[in-house]
């Protein structure tokens, strides 16, 4: 009589024993965590180009960042949630100015964010 097969979709119990056969590996170096609320394309634009300029306002981040007014008002308003930019509205005549600039906070969080990347970039060269 013929076995039947398994379903290579559901769990095996006879995978365990398989698994503990097989020799261990070297423990792989812990990784860096990466603060999410940077590390997005557009929220580490906007923290770098504010890194290097007093302040920026909405349309210069939008030409340097290369996107839309949604997705860069979307990042921006992350970004000032978690403390790292501050957004001061206000209008030149009768056309409103959105000015952004980097916190302190955020200041530090770049700085920890890119000895993070730093240290991710010296340990896969070391592998």
């Amino acid at each position: 009589m013929a076995r039947p097969r398994a379903n290579p979709l559901s769990p095996s119990t006879s995978a365990a024993p398989e698994a503990e056969a097989q020799p261990r590996r070297s423990r792989t170096p812990e990784l860096p965590k990466l603060d999410r609320a940077i590390h997005e394309r557009i929220r580490l634009g906007i923290v770098s180009s504010l890194a290097i300029n007093e302040s920026l306002c909405f349309n210069d981040l939008k030409r340097l960042l290369k996107t839309t007014d949604g997705n860069l008002s979307v990042h921006a308003r992350k970004l000032e949630d978690a403390g790292y930019v501050t957004c001061t509205k206000h209008f030149e005549g009768r056309i409103p100015r959105s000015d952004y600039r980097l916190t302190a906070t955020g200041r530090r969080a770049l700085d920890a964010y890119l000895r993070q990347m730093e240290e991710l970039i010296r340990l896969t060269r070391d592998q």
